[in-house]
Protein backbone atom coordinates (compact mmCIF):
# COMPACT_ATOMS: atom_id res chain seq x y z
CA UNK A 1 0.00 0.00 0.00
CA UNK A 2 2.20 2.94 -1.39
CA UNK A 3 -0.07 5.66 0.28
CA UNK A 4 1.29 4.46 3.65
CA UNK A 5 4.72 5.74 2.92
CA UNK A 6 3.10 8.51 0.96
CA UNK A 7 1.24 10.35 3.71
CA UNK A 8 4.53 9.93 5.67
CA UNK A 9 6.32 13.28 5.29
CA UNK A 10 2.65 15.53 4.48
CA UNK A 11 0.03 14.70 7.16
CA UNK A 12 -1.45 17.88 8.77
CA UNK A 13 -3.28 17.27 12.10
CA UNK A 14 -5.65 19.47 13.60
CA UNK A 15 -7.14 19.45 17.22
CA UNK A 16 -10.08 22.17 17.36
CA UNK A 17 -13.84 22.41 18.01
CA UNK A 18 -16.04 23.37 15.27
CA UNK A 19 -14.27 26.75 14.56
CA UNK A 20 -14.23 28.38 10.82
CA UNK A 21 -10.87 27.58 11.19
CA UNK A 22 -10.97 23.37 10.90
CA UNK A 23 -13.83 23.99 8.62
CA UNK A 24 -10.83 26.13 6.29
CA UNK A 25 -8.59 23.96 7.00
CA UNK A 26 -10.34 20.77 5.47
CA UNK A 27 -9.66 23.00 2.15
CA UNK A 28 -6.28 24.78 2.76
CA UNK A 29 -4.66 20.92 3.99
CA UNK A 30 -5.36 18.80 0.71
CA UNK A 31 -5.09 21.81 -1.90
CA UNK A 32 -1.81 22.37 -0.23
CA UNK A 33 -1.08 18.09 -1.43
CA UNK A 34 -0.67 17.16 2.48
CA UNK A 35 -3.32 15.17 4.19
CA UNK A 36 -5.38 16.13 7.45
CA UNK A 37 -6.56 14.27 10.72
CA UNK A 38 -8.67 16.43 12.42
CA UNK A 39 -8.50 14.60 15.80
CA UNK A 40 -11.06 14.26 18.74
CA UNK A 41 -10.92 17.47 21.48
CA UNK A 42 -11.64 15.44 23.96
CA UNK A 43 -9.02 12.57 23.44
CA UNK A 44 -6.88 11.90 27.35
CA UNK A 45 -2.73 12.69 27.28
CA UNK A 46 -2.83 9.34 26.81
CA UNK A 47 -4.68 8.26 23.87
CA UNK A 48 -3.33 11.52 22.22
CA UNK A 49 0.06 10.27 22.67
CA UNK A 50 -0.45 7.20 20.91
CA UNK A 51 -2.09 9.23 18.40
CA UNK A 52 0.54 11.81 17.36
CA UNK A 53 3.18 8.93 17.49
CA UNK A 54 1.36 7.33 15.01
CA UNK A 55 0.81 9.83 12.40
CA UNK A 56 4.23 12.22 13.35
CA UNK A 57 2.60 15.11 11.82
CA UNK A 58 4.58 18.38 10.28
CA UNK A 59 1.84 20.89 11.17
CA UNK A 60 -0.51 21.11 14.17
CA UNK A 61 -3.21 23.02 14.15
CA UNK A 62 -4.60 23.81 17.53
CA UNK A 63 -7.13 25.74 19.54
CA UNK A 64 -5.40 27.13 22.25
CA UNK A 65 -7.75 26.12 25.06
CA UNK A 66 -5.80 23.03 23.95
CA UNK A 67 -2.23 24.42 22.99
CA UNK A 68 -1.05 23.42 26.33
CA UNK A 69 -1.89 19.75 26.21
CA UNK A 70 -0.64 19.02 22.55
CA UNK A 71 2.61 20.70 23.60
CA UNK A 72 2.64 18.64 26.65
CA UNK A 73 2.37 15.50 25.15
CA UNK A 74 4.81 16.41 22.40
CA UNK A 75 7.39 16.94 25.29
CA UNK A 76 6.49 14.06 27.72
CA UNK A 77 9.69 13.63 29.53
CA UNK A 78 8.85 9.91 29.95
CA UNK A 79 8.00 9.11 26.48
CA UNK A 80 11.80 8.03 24.57
CA UNK A 81 9.72 6.79 21.87
CA UNK A 82 7.68 9.65 20.85
CA UNK A 83 11.15 11.94 21.65
CA UNK A 84 12.68 9.69 19.10
CA UNK A 85 9.93 10.48 16.71
CA UNK A 86 10.36 14.14 17.35
CA UNK A 87 14.68 14.19 17.62
CA UNK A 88 15.16 15.55 14.20
CA UNK A 89 12.07 17.39 13.87
CA UNK A 90 9.81 19.05 15.76
CA UNK A 91 6.30 19.76 14.63
CA UNK A 92 5.30 23.19 14.02
CA UNK A 93 2.38 24.12 16.61
CA UNK A 94 -0.29 26.82 15.07
CA UNK A 95 -2.72 28.31 17.55
CA UNK A 96 -6.08 29.23 16.75
CA UNK A 97 -7.05 32.33 17.95
CA UNK A 98 -4.23 33.85 20.50
CA UNK A 99 -1.94 31.30 22.31
CA UNK A 100 -2.00 31.01 26.15
CA UNK A 101 0.46 32.48 28.34
CA UNK A 102 1.08 29.38 29.73
CA UNK A 103 1.70 27.37 26.38
CA UNK A 104 4.05 30.36 25.35
CA UNK A 105 6.79 29.88 28.52
CA UNK A 106 6.65 25.87 29.02
CA UNK A 107 7.15 24.67 25.31
CA UNK A 108 10.00 25.16 23.06
CA UNK A 109 7.98 24.38 19.68
CA UNK A 110 7.99 27.13 17.20
CA UNK A 111 4.49 28.34 18.09
CA UNK A 112 2.24 30.56 14.90
CA UNK A 113 -0.64 32.26 15.42
CA UNK A 114 -3.41 31.23 12.46
CA UNK A 115 -4.63 34.19 10.60
CA UNK A 116 -0.66 35.38 11.28
CA UNK A 117 0.16 32.05 9.19
CA UNK A 118 -2.70 32.68 6.31
CA UNK A 119 -1.03 36.31 5.89
CA UNK A 120 2.02 34.31 5.28
CA UNK A 121 1.19 33.02 2.38
CA UNK A 122 1.78 33.61 -1.37
CA UNK A 123 -0.70 35.75 -3.17
CA UNK A 124 -0.13 33.49 -6.27
CA UNK A 125 -0.24 29.56 -5.20
CA UNK A 126 -1.25 27.54 -7.04
CA UNK A 127 -3.49 24.42 -5.73
CA UNK A 128 -2.60 21.23 -5.71
CA UNK A 129 -4.34 18.23 -7.26
CA UNK A 130 -4.02 15.06 -6.27
CA UNK A 131 -1.77 13.18 -8.30
CA UNK A 132 -4.56 10.16 -8.13
CA UNK A 133 -7.93 10.57 -7.30
CA UNK A 134 -7.41 6.98 -4.56
CA UNK A 135 -5.07 9.13 -3.00
CA UNK A 136 -5.60 10.14 0.43
CA UNK A 137 -6.96 13.04 1.84
CA UNK A 138 -7.66 12.39 5.36
CA UNK A 139 -7.20 10.61 8.11
CA UNK A 140 -9.63 9.76 10.93
CA UNK A 141 -10.02 7.78 13.64
CA UNK A 142 -12.99 5.16 15.17
CA UNK A 143 -14.12 5.80 18.89
CA UNK A 144 -12.40 3.50 20.31
CA UNK A 145 -15.31 2.16 21.91
CA UNK A 146 -13.45 -1.80 21.42
CA UNK A 147 -9.97 -0.77 22.22
CA UNK A 148 -7.57 1.85 21.10
CA UNK A 149 -9.01 4.20 18.13
CA UNK A 150 -7.55 2.76 14.74
CA UNK A 151 -6.97 5.47 11.81
CA UNK A 152 -8.72 5.14 8.62
CA UNK A 153 -7.80 6.71 5.91
CA UNK A 154 -9.89 8.26 3.25
CA UNK A 155 -9.22 8.82 -0.25
CA UNK A 156 -10.37 12.09 -2.68
CA UNK A 157 -12.74 9.64 -4.42
CA UNK A 158 -14.67 8.05 -1.59
CA UNK A 159 -15.26 11.66 -0.14
CA UNK A 160 -16.07 13.57 -3.55
CA UNK A 161 -18.77 10.59 -3.95
CA UNK A 162 -19.90 10.44 -0.44
CA UNK A 163 -20.49 13.82 -0.72
CA UNK A 164 -22.58 14.17 -3.60
CA UNK A 165 -24.19 10.89 -2.57
CA UNK A 166 -25.39 13.40 0.72
CA UNK A 167 -26.47 16.13 -1.25
CA UNK A 168 -28.87 13.93 -3.52
CA UNK A 169 -29.93 11.34 -0.10
CA UNK A 170 -30.49 14.46 2.30
CA UNK A 171 -32.62 16.62 -0.55
CA UNK A 172 -30.46 19.53 0.70
CA UNK A 173 -31.38 21.94 -2.19
CA UNK A 174 -30.17 25.04 -3.67
CA UNK A 175 -29.02 26.96 -0.17
CA UNK A 176 -28.69 24.96 2.91
CA UNK A 177 -27.91 26.56 6.09
CA UNK A 178 -26.09 23.91 8.19
CA UNK A 179 -25.43 23.80 11.54
CA UNK A 180 -22.55 22.44 12.92
CA UNK A 181 -23.44 20.05 16.16
CA UNK A 182 -21.79 16.75 14.07
CA UNK A 183 -18.24 17.00 15.20
CA UNK A 184 -15.87 17.70 12.21
CA UNK A 185 -13.21 15.09 13.50
CA UNK A 186 -16.25 12.50 13.07
CA UNK A 187 -15.82 11.32 9.89
CA UNK A 188 -14.90 15.02 8.76
CA UNK A 189 -18.01 15.92 9.72
CA UNK A 190 -19.64 12.61 7.91
CA UNK A 191 -18.32 14.76 4.63
CA UNK A 192 -20.55 17.81 5.15
CA UNK A 193 -17.75 19.73 4.97
CA UNK A 194 -17.26 19.26 1.48
CA UNK A 195 -20.80 18.51 0.40
CA UNK A 196 -21.93 22.28 1.86
CA UNK A 197 -18.95 23.66 -0.53
CA UNK A 198 -20.59 21.90 -3.28
CA UNK A 199 -23.67 23.48 -2.93
CA UNK A 200 -22.32 27.12 -1.54
CA UNK A 201 -24.83 26.72 1.35
CA UNK A 202 -23.95 28.53 4.84
CA UNK A 203 -21.78 26.48 8.01
CA UNK A 204 -23.08 27.73 10.98
CA UNK A 205 -19.73 27.02 13.48
CA UNK A 206 -20.22 26.66 16.90
CA UNK A 207 -17.57 25.44 19.63
CA UNK A 208 -20.46 24.22 22.24
CA UNK A 209 -23.73 22.68 21.69
CA UNK A 210 -26.69 23.11 23.87
CA UNK A 211 -30.28 23.23 23.24
CA UNK A 212 -30.35 26.70 24.10
CA UNK A 213 -27.51 27.64 21.09
CA UNK A 214 -29.61 25.05 18.88
CA UNK A 215 -33.11 26.60 18.95
CA UNK A 216 -30.98 30.53 18.64
CA UNK A 217 -29.24 29.37 15.78
CA UNK A 218 -31.89 28.15 14.19
CA UNK A 219 -34.44 30.72 14.58
CA UNK A 220 -31.19 33.43 13.72
CA UNK A 221 -29.71 31.74 10.89
CA UNK A 222 -32.73 29.83 9.25
CA UNK A 223 -31.05 26.85 9.81
CA UNK A 224 -32.37 23.56 7.44
CA UNK A 225 -30.22 21.24 8.57
CA UNK A 226 -28.04 19.54 11.54
CA UNK A 227 -27.00 16.58 12.36
CA UNK A 228 -24.75 14.26 14.98
CA UNK A 229 -25.51 11.48 17.55
CA UNK A 230 -28.91 10.66 19.64
CA UNK A 231 -28.06 12.57 22.18
CA UNK A 232 -28.40 15.49 20.00
CA UNK A 233 -32.68 14.55 20.22
CA UNK A 234 -32.56 13.80 23.97
CA UNK A 235 -30.93 17.89 23.80
CA UNK A 236 -33.98 19.29 21.89
CA UNK A 237 -36.17 17.19 23.66
CA UNK A 238 -35.41 17.76 27.40
CA UNK A 239 -34.63 21.03 26.52
CA UNK A 240 -36.66 23.77 28.95
CA UNK A 241 -39.63 25.78 27.47
CA UNK A 242 -37.49 29.05 28.22
CA UNK A 243 -35.09 27.99 25.47
CA UNK A 244 -37.02 27.04 22.77
CA UNK A 245 -38.09 29.21 19.97
CA UNK A 246 -40.87 28.12 17.13
CA UNK A 247 -38.97 27.38 14.05
CA UNK A 248 -39.20 29.07 10.93
CA UNK A 249 -39.48 26.19 8.79
CA UNK A 250 -38.72 22.12 8.95
CA UNK A 251 -35.23 21.69 10.08
CA UNK A 252 -34.08 18.12 8.89
CA UNK A 253 -32.37 16.64 11.76
CA UNK A 254 -30.06 13.55 11.27
CA UNK A 255 -28.66 11.44 13.47
CA UNK A 256 -26.61 7.97 13.88
CA UNK A 257 -26.23 5.99 16.98
CA UNK A 258 -28.10 3.92 19.08
CA UNK A 259 -31.69 4.07 17.66
CA UNK A 260 -33.83 6.68 20.11
CA UNK A 261 -36.83 5.73 22.25
CA UNK A 262 -39.84 6.57 20.45
CA UNK A 263 -40.91 8.94 23.17
CA UNK A 264 -38.01 11.38 22.53
CA UNK A 265 -38.12 11.18 19.09
CA UNK A 266 -42.36 12.15 18.88
CA UNK A 267 -41.52 15.04 21.19
CA UNK A 268 -38.55 16.14 18.67
CA UNK A 269 -40.56 15.93 15.51
CA UNK A 270 -43.62 17.85 17.48
CA UNK A 271 -41.35 20.91 17.65
CA UNK A 272 -41.33 20.61 14.00
CA UNK A 273 -37.83 18.45 13.30
CA UNK A 274 -37.78 16.43 10.42
CA UNK A 275 -35.98 13.19 11.75
CA UNK A 276 -33.38 10.88 9.60
CA UNK A 277 -31.69 7.94 11.11
CA UNK A 278 -28.85 6.83 10.06
CA UNK A 279 -26.47 3.47 10.28
CA UNK A 280 -22.48 3.92 9.84
CA UNK A 281 -19.03 4.03 10.79
CA UNK A 282 -15.81 5.81 10.72
CA UNK A 283 -14.86 3.04 8.10
CA UNK A 284 -18.02 3.88 6.04
CA UNK A 285 -17.63 8.16 5.89
CA UNK A 286 -20.57 8.09 8.81
CA UNK A 287 -23.80 6.68 7.79
CA UNK A 288 -24.21 4.16 4.87
CA UNK A 289 -27.79 3.43 5.36
CA UNK A 290 -30.97 5.46 6.23
CA UNK A 291 -34.39 6.04 6.69
CA UNK A 292 -36.94 9.08 7.62
CA UNK A 293 -38.58 8.39 10.75
CA UNK A 294 -42.44 9.23 11.09
CA UNK A 295 -44.28 8.64 14.24
CA UNK A 296 -47.19 6.40 14.42
CA UNK A 297 -49.92 8.88 14.17
CA UNK A 298 -48.04 9.62 10.78
CA UNK A 299 -48.48 6.63 9.46
CA UNK A 300 -50.55 5.65 6.50
CA UNK A 301 -50.70 1.63 6.99
CA UNK A 302 -53.76 1.48 9.45
CA UNK A 303 -53.47 -2.36 9.39
CA UNK A 304 -50.41 -2.61 11.17
CA UNK A 305 -50.42 -3.29 14.88
CA UNK A 306 -48.22 -1.38 17.35
CA UNK A 307 -45.64 -4.02 17.26
CA UNK A 308 -45.57 -4.27 13.35
CA UNK A 309 -45.19 -0.41 13.35
CA UNK A 310 -42.83 -0.15 16.07
CA UNK A 311 -40.69 -2.66 13.97
CA UNK A 312 -40.75 -0.92 11.16
CA UNK A 313 -39.75 2.24 12.57
CA UNK A 314 -36.30 0.43 13.96
CA UNK A 315 -35.32 -0.88 10.89
CA UNK A 316 -32.31 1.72 9.66
CA UNK A 317 -33.54 1.24 5.66
CA UNK A 318 -31.54 0.94 2.55
CA UNK A 319 -28.07 2.29 1.37
CA UNK A 320 -26.86 5.52 0.02
CA UNK A 321 -26.86 6.03 -3.78
CA UNK A 322 -23.19 6.10 -3.93
CA UNK A 323 -22.72 2.93 -2.06
CA UNK A 324 -22.99 0.39 -4.53
CA UNK A 325 -24.47 -2.73 -1.67
CA UNK A 326 -25.49 -3.52 1.80
CA UNK A 327 -26.26 -6.98 2.55
CA UNK A 328 -26.55 -9.69 5.22
CA UNK A 329 -24.57 -12.66 4.67
CA UNK A 330 -23.20 -15.47 6.77
CA UNK A 331 -20.04 -14.50 7.31
CA UNK A 332 -18.38 -18.23 6.98
CA UNK A 333 -20.24 -18.93 3.47
CA UNK A 334 -20.87 -15.13 2.48
CA UNK A 335 -23.94 -16.27 1.12
CA UNK A 336 -27.22 -13.94 2.24
CA UNK A 337 -29.25 -14.82 4.55
CA UNK A 338 -32.80 -14.80 3.56
CA UNK A 339 -35.06 -11.55 3.49
CA UNK A 340 -37.19 -12.74 6.68
CA UNK A 341 -36.53 -10.34 9.14
CA UNK A 342 -35.55 -13.22 11.44
CA UNK A 343 -32.51 -15.17 10.07
CA UNK A 344 -28.89 -13.19 11.18
CA UNK A 345 -25.94 -12.53 10.00
CA UNK A 346 -23.44 -10.05 9.85
CA UNK A 347 -24.32 -6.73 8.18
CA UNK A 348 -21.81 -6.57 5.19
CA UNK A 349 -20.55 -3.17 2.42
CA UNK A 350 -19.24 -2.91 -0.82
CA UNK A 351 -18.33 -0.04 -2.84
CA UNK A 352 -16.55 3.16 -3.81
CA UNK A 353 -17.64 5.02 -0.69
CA UNK A 354 -15.55 3.09 2.19
CA UNK A 355 -12.07 3.88 3.58
CA UNK A 356 -8.94 3.19 1.62
CA UNK A 357 -7.52 1.28 4.89
CA UNK A 358 -5.88 1.31 7.88
CA UNK A 359 -3.24 3.73 8.19
CA UNK A 360 0.04 1.25 8.83
CA UNK A 361 -1.83 -1.74 9.45
CA UNK A 362 -2.13 -4.28 6.22
CA UNK A 363 -2.92 -7.21 8.45
CA UNK A 364 -6.50 -5.41 10.00
CA UNK A 365 -7.20 -3.62 6.74
CA UNK A 366 -7.06 -7.34 4.59
CA UNK A 367 -8.68 -8.96 7.40
CA UNK A 368 -11.73 -5.93 6.79
CA UNK A 369 -12.47 -6.65 3.15
CA UNK A 370 -11.95 -10.36 3.39
CA UNK A 371 -14.23 -11.79 0.72
CA UNK A 372 -14.66 -8.73 -1.15
CA UNK A 373 -16.99 -7.20 1.30
CA UNK A 374 -16.25 -4.70 4.09
CA UNK A 375 -16.98 -6.26 7.40
CA UNK A 376 -18.74 -4.55 9.80
CA UNK A 377 -18.73 -6.68 12.45
CA UNK A 378 -22.43 -5.61 13.50
CA UNK A 379 -25.14 -8.64 13.23
CA UNK A 380 -28.71 -7.90 11.82
CA UNK A 381 -31.45 -8.91 9.92
CA UNK A 382 -32.98 -8.16 5.83
CA UNK A 383 -36.74 -7.62 6.08
CA UNK A 384 -38.77 -8.80 2.81
CA UNK A 385 -38.92 -5.04 2.40
CA UNK A 386 -35.12 -4.57 1.53
CA UNK A 387 -34.35 -2.83 4.34
CA UNK A 388 -31.64 -3.94 7.75
CA UNK A 389 -32.34 -4.39 10.96
CA UNK A 390 -29.07 -3.53 13.05
CA UNK A 391 -29.24 -6.60 16.09
CA UNK A 392 -25.84 -6.41 17.45
CA UNK A 393 -22.17 -6.51 17.35
CA UNK A 394 -21.05 -9.70 17.01
CA UNK A 395 -19.15 -10.17 19.60
CA UNK A 396 -22.20 -8.97 21.87
CA UNK A 397 -25.07 -11.33 20.68
CA UNK A 398 -25.71 -14.15 23.24
CA UNK A 399 -26.17 -17.45 22.78
CA UNK A 400 -27.92 -19.63 24.35
CA UNK A 401 -28.46 -22.85 22.77
CA UNK A 402 -29.75 -22.65 19.26
CA UNK A 403 -31.23 -18.85 20.20
CA UNK A 404 -29.32 -15.84 18.98
CA UNK A 405 -30.42 -12.96 21.59
CA UNK A 406 -29.66 -9.34 20.63
CA UNK A 407 -28.75 -7.31 23.45
CA UNK A 408 -30.34 -4.21 21.47
CA UNK A 409 -33.58 -5.77 21.95
CA UNK A 410 -33.13 -5.86 25.62
CA UNK A 411 -31.74 -2.47 25.62
CA UNK A 412 -34.63 -1.14 23.81
CA UNK A 413 -36.48 -2.06 26.51
CA UNK A 414 -34.57 -1.16 29.51
CA UNK A 415 -34.63 2.53 28.15
CA UNK A 416 -38.58 2.49 28.28
CA UNK A 417 -38.19 2.32 32.46
CA UNK A 418 -39.45 5.56 33.41
CA UNK A 419 -36.51 5.29 36.08
CA UNK A 420 -33.92 4.33 33.62
CA UNK A 421 -31.68 6.95 32.21
CA UNK A 422 -28.88 5.44 30.38
CA UNK A 423 -28.01 1.68 29.39
CA UNK A 424 -25.02 0.24 28.28
CA UNK A 425 -25.14 -0.83 24.28
CA UNK A 426 -24.00 -3.74 25.38
CA UNK A 427 -25.81 -6.01 28.00
CA UNK A 428 -22.42 -7.75 28.87
CA UNK A 429 -23.02 -11.30 28.06
CA UNK A 430 -20.97 -13.81 30.37
CA UNK A 431 -21.73 -17.30 30.50
CA UNK A 432 -23.86 -16.95 28.01
CA UNK A 433 -26.65 -15.09 29.82
CA UNK A 434 -27.71 -11.07 29.89
CA UNK A 435 -26.22 -8.51 32.32
CA UNK A 436 -27.86 -5.52 32.48
CA UNK A 437 -25.46 -2.74 33.70
CA UNK A 438 -28.14 0.69 34.43
CA UNK A 439 -27.64 4.22 35.67
CA UNK A 440 -31.07 5.54 36.93
CA UNK A 441 -32.26 9.17 36.82
CA UNK A 442 -31.07 11.70 39.09
CA UNK A 443 -33.42 11.36 42.12
CA UNK A 444 -34.88 8.01 41.25
CA UNK A 445 -33.86 4.66 43.05
CA UNK A 446 -34.89 0.92 42.68
CA UNK A 447 -33.86 -2.85 42.64
CA UNK A 448 -32.76 -5.95 40.58
CA UNK A 449 -36.33 -7.28 41.04
CA UNK A 450 -38.10 -4.47 39.81
CA UNK A 451 -35.84 -4.01 36.47
CA UNK A 452 -36.14 -7.82 35.82
CA UNK A 453 -39.66 -7.93 36.57
CA UNK A 454 -40.51 -5.11 34.16
CA UNK A 455 -38.32 -7.05 31.54
CA UNK A 456 -40.10 -10.21 32.24
CA UNK A 457 -43.45 -8.21 31.58
CA UNK A 458 -42.17 -6.85 27.95
CA UNK A 459 -39.54 -8.97 26.40
CA UNK A 460 -40.56 -11.91 23.93
CA UNK A 461 -38.37 -14.77 25.25
CA UNK A 462 -37.67 -15.69 28.60
CA UNK A 463 -34.43 -15.90 28.01
CA UNK A 464 -33.92 -12.27 26.35
CA UNK A 465 -34.78 -11.44 30.62
CA UNK A 466 -31.35 -9.62 32.04
CA UNK A 467 -30.72 -12.58 35.19
CA UNK A 468 -28.51 -9.50 36.71
CA UNK A 469 -29.07 -6.00 37.41
CA UNK A 470 -25.77 -3.76 38.10
CA UNK A 471 -26.77 -0.17 39.12
CA UNK A 472 -24.42 2.59 38.78
CA UNK A 473 -22.19 5.19 36.26
CA UNK A 474 -21.18 3.74 33.00
CA UNK A 475 -17.44 4.03 31.62
CA UNK A 476 -17.58 6.11 29.15
CA UNK A 477 -15.03 6.96 26.37
CA UNK A 478 -13.34 10.24 25.25
CA UNK A 479 -16.50 10.50 22.45
CA UNK A 480 -18.91 9.77 24.99
CA UNK A 481 -19.85 5.87 24.21
CA UNK A 482 -20.19 2.94 26.51
CA UNK A 483 -16.37 1.25 27.14
CA UNK A 484 -17.66 -2.01 26.44
CA UNK A 485 -14.66 -3.51 27.64
CA UNK A 486 -15.00 -2.46 30.63
CA UNK A 487 -18.20 -3.64 31.32
CA UNK A 488 -17.16 -7.21 30.45
CA UNK A 489 -14.70 -6.58 33.17
CA UNK A 490 -17.37 -5.81 35.54
CA UNK A 491 -19.71 -9.08 35.03
CA UNK A 492 -17.95 -11.43 36.94
CA UNK A 493 -18.26 -8.75 39.69
CA UNK A 494 -21.81 -8.05 39.72
CA UNK A 495 -23.51 -10.02 42.82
Amino acid sequence: MTWDNDMANNLVAAMAPNVPALYELHFAVPMAGATLSALNVSLDEHTLTIILQRLRPKIIFVDSELAHLVSKVIHKENDTHLQENYHDHKPLLVSIHDVSPACRTHCDLEVREYEQTLAMGESDFQAMSPADECDPISVNFTSGSTGMPKAVVYSHRAVYLNSLGLILRYDMGKSPVFLWTVDMFRCNGWCFTWAMAALGGVNVCIRNVSAKIIFDSIQLHKVTHLCGTPTILNMIAESPLVDRKPLPSVVDVIIAGAFPTTPVLERVQELGFNIVIGYGMTEALGPAIIRSWRSSQHHHHEEEDDDDHHNLKCREGLQNITLEAVDVKDPTTMRSVPSDGETIGEVMLRGNTLMVGYLGNPEATQEAFSGGWFRTVDVGVRHADGCIEMKDRARDVIVLGKEVISTLDIEAVLLSHPKVAVVARNDVVAGQVPYAFVKLKEGWSSDPKEIVGFCAERLQRVAMVPKTVCFGELPMNSTGKVQKSVLRERADACP
